[in-house]
C-alpha cells in the first residue's frame, strides 16, 4: 500500500465524506480518477487524488468488452480489491454494474453491502434517475453512502440513442435536471453528471445540495473525473471529447515492448547483468549427474532430495 505522503513530504489524512463536503463548501475543487487495478492505485495514491473510482468501465478498458453491460459483480470486486489494496487516503467508489442493482431494493443492497464488506468501497455508484432513486434511497438508508450519475448514463445508453451527449435539447436537459434533483434529496452524496453542455449543467448545480463532479460537462462542478486509461494515453483509438491527453503511455509501453522483442530476437538479452552465476566447481556434480542412464528413465525422482531454493537477487 502506498504511503500517503504528500509531495511537500507531509502525511495526507484519509478523505472522508466530511471532508467531501468541506471542500464542497470552501469552492476546492475535487479531483477524482476511474482506475482499475493496483499499480494504478499506487499512482493514483502518490499523485494525490481525493476520490477513486473502481468504474464499470473496466468493461471497456482492461475486459475487452464493447460496452460496460456484459461486467458483473464479481468481475467489480475483484477490480476493487486490488484498487482498494493500493489506496491510503482517497475515497473509493464503486460502481454498481448494470443488471445488480435495477430488479429490487433488496439486490441493490445486497450488491453494494458486497461491494463495501468484500472489496473495502467507502460508498458505491449507481446510474440514472427512475427507480435508481429508489434503490439509491434504499441503498443510503441501509448506512452505505450512494454516489449518482446523471446525463450520458453508459448502462442504458442504447436507450439514450447511443454513446451521445445529454440535454442539448430542452426535454433532455429537464430530465437530466429531474433525475439529479431526485438524486440530491434522495440522500446522494455527490453525483456525476456526463457528456451535458456546460451551460445546462451550471443550471442544474445550482439547485444542488451535493457536490457534482463533471465528465465532459463544463467547469460549473465542484469537481472533475476522467478515466486513468484515457488521461495517460493508454486506451488507443477514438477518445470522447472530453478526454484530454496528458501524457501517451501506449506510445512508451509499445517502444518499450517492441525493444524487448527485439533483443530476444538478436539475442542482445539476457546480457551478462541479467545472469545468474555459479562457481564452475559446482557444474562438474551437475554433468556427471546429467550424464547417467537413470535420468532418461525417471528414477531420477526416487533418488531426488529436494531443491536447496535460496531467494532471487
Amino acid at each position: 500500500m502506498s504511503s500517503g505522503i504528500r509531495k511537500d513530504g507531509e502525511e495526507r489524512r484519509p478523505v472522508t465524506l466530511t471532508r467531501l463536503a468541506e471542500m464542497h463548501e470552501a469552492g476546492e475543487p475535487i479531483a477524482m480518477i476511474t482506475a482499475y487495478d493496483f499499480p494504478s492505485a499506487e499512482v493514483i495514491e502518490e499523485a494525490g487524488a481525493d476520490i477513486v473510482l473502481v468504474g464499470d468501465s473496466a468493461a471497456n478498458c482492461v475486459l475487452g468488452y464493447d460496452s460496460t453491460v456484459p461486467v458483473g459483480m464479481d468481475e467489480m470486486t475483484m477490480l476493487a480489491k486490488a484498487v482498494r489494496r493500493g489506496l491510503k487516503t482517497p475515497f473509493l467508489v464503486g460502481d454498481l454494474p448494470f443488471g445488480s442493482y435495477e430488479g429490487s431494493n433488496e439486490l441493490a443492497i445486497a450488491s453494494a453491502q458486497r461491494l463495501v464488506k468484500e472489496a473495502g468501497c467507502d460508498a458505491v455508484k449507481l446510474e440514472g434517475g427512475g427507480t435508481s432513486v429508489e434503490r439509491a434511497r434504499a441503498i443510503i438508508d441501509a448506512g452505505i453512502p450512494v454516489m449518482g450519475h446523471v446525463g450520458l448514463t453508459p448502462q442504458t445508453a442504447t436507450a439514450l440513442g447511443g454513446m451521445k451527449a445529454q440535454g442539448r435539447t430542452a426535454q433532455q436537459a429537464i430530465r437530466v435536471a429531474e433525475d439529479a434533483v431526485a438524486l440530491d434529496q434522495a440522500g446522494c452524496f455527490a453525483i456525476v453528471i456526463e457528456a451535458v453542455p456546460e451551460a445546462v449543467a451550471e443550471m442544474i448545480v445550482a439547485k444542488l445540495d451535493a457536490p457534482t463532479i463533471g465528465i465532459g460537462a463544463g467547469n460549473a462542478t465542484a469537481g472533475q473525473v476522467l478515466v486513468l486509461h484515457d488521461l495517460v494515453g493508454i486506451n488507443h483509438g477514438h477518445v470522447a471529447k472530453f478526454v484530454k491527453r496528458y501524457s501517451d503511455v501506449r506510445s512508451e509501453m509499445l517502444r518499450g515492448v517492441e525493444a524487448y522483442i527485439d533483443e530476444v530476437r538478436s539475442r542482445s538479452f539476457p546480457a551478462p547483468e541479467h545472469v545468474y552465476a555459479v562457481d564452475p566447481s559446482e557444474l562438474e556434480p551437475l554433468r556427471q549427474r546429467l550424464n547417467r542412464e537413470d535420468l532418461e528413465h525417471h528414477s531420477y525422482f526416487e533418488s531426488n532430495s529436494g531443491w536447496d531454493w535460496e531467494p532471487l537477487s
